[in-house]
């Protein structure tokens, strides 16, 4: 039979420590984590940006990742859209009873993976077991602290009428991606998911310029919530092209046939920004000579009409509002 978690893995007896010390600190460790005191200790010091977030995904595998690197990216994303360069990271785990030991070290080398690309370190954590049916399978959770460089200022209320707004990529990935995996359905065309740590692209776009005024990763909610929130925050207007939307066919054909939005669909690897006109050119074009900006391109721009809204310019030519979703589109998304 194959090796699976038991409650006892949970208890903090000698089966906690074999599964911390044969399938955590043996992926993960490092000299904070491998003290395995209560809390992590080290040096910092400037200004600092945290984060936390827990993950819930269904299934915890997806084309294109997994509940692991997931948890990873979601929280470094978060890091960077303050401006923040990611440094340490927490891991909890919150296993249900019975899951397939091979599974979670599946899971943690995916953790480690993804940690390493990010060139962050996971330095504290925790394991809790609960009993079959009280959990589905595996939940994650994670913080993050990182550094804020001197003269950096990005907020979602310092959107300003004339700045232009950038998208690095096509939308709604990764919610067609979970999706076609929960309910079975084949596409003729394969959508994976676009999970990605965007740290590094967000440093290359600071390198280039400071006045980036907002930032942020268009998760649950998709495009249209964080454009809204922009919008809110700010009390401005947005104004968007649909024709310079980066466009996946395959994405847009399944969200026409199930009857989705895809400005409302969830992004792991997406990043908008809103950048001074000035600026905006040399920014865009650092950020296409990123992996995870290829396809980035000016959407839209802010503007004094219609402050509290976005509105979209359709390919017929016309205008139509873009709300927020109403209601829950696919839960356990992230």
């Amino acid at each position: 039979m194959e090796n699976r978690i038991m409650l006892a893995h949970g208890s903090g007896g000698k089966l906690s420590h074999d599964l911390i010390e044969k399938t955590l600190l043996s992926t993960l460790g490092n000299p904070i984590l491998n003290k395995l005191d209560d809390s992590a200790v080290f040096d910092l010091c400037g200004r600092l940006a945290f984060t936390t977030d827990s993950y819930t995904v269904s299934p915890i595998f997806f084309p294109g990742g997994d509940i692991g690197k997931l948890a990873v990216c979601g929280t470094v994303n978060d890091l960077a859209m303050s401006g923040a360069t990611p440094l340490y990271l927490s891991l909890s785990f919150i296993i249900e009873e019975g899951f397939l030991t091979r599974e979670l070290e599946k899971i943690v080398a995916s953790i480690c993976q993804t940690a390493n690309e990010a060139n962050v370190q996971i330095i504290t954590g925790d394991t809790k077991v609960v009993n079959k049916g009280s959990a589905d399978k595996l939940f994650i959770n994670t913080s993050g602290i990182g550094l804020v460089p001197s003269g950096i200022d990005i907020s979602g209320a310092n959107a300003q009428p004339g700045d232009k707004i950038i998208l690095n990529g096509k939308l709604g990935e990764h919610g067609i991606a979970v999706l076609s995996r929960r309910e079975g359905i084949e596409l003729n065309v394969p959508v994976g998911s676009d999970c990605a740590p965007l740290n590094k692209v967000v440093a290359e776009m600071l390198e280039i310029s400071t006045n980036i005024h907002c930032l942020r990763d268009p998760t649950r909610g998709g495009l249209a919530t964080t454009l809204n929130e922009f919008a809110q925050q700010s009390n401005v207007g947005i104004k968007i092209e649909e024709d310079s939307l980066p466009a996946n066919e395959a994405v847009l054909a399944a969200c026409e046939l199930l009857g989705f939005d895809p400005l409302h669909m969830a992004n792991e690897g997406k990043l908008v920004a809103i950048v001074a006109p000035a600026d905006a050119d040399k920014i865009l074009t650092k950020m296409r000579q990123n992996q995870y900006g290829t396809e980035a391109n000016i959407i839209g721009e802010v503007v004094e009409e219609h402050p509290g809204r976005v509105v979209m310019k359709t390919h017929l030519g016309s205008s139509r509002i873009v709300d927020m979703p109403v209601g829950e589109l696919l839960p356990r998304i992230c």
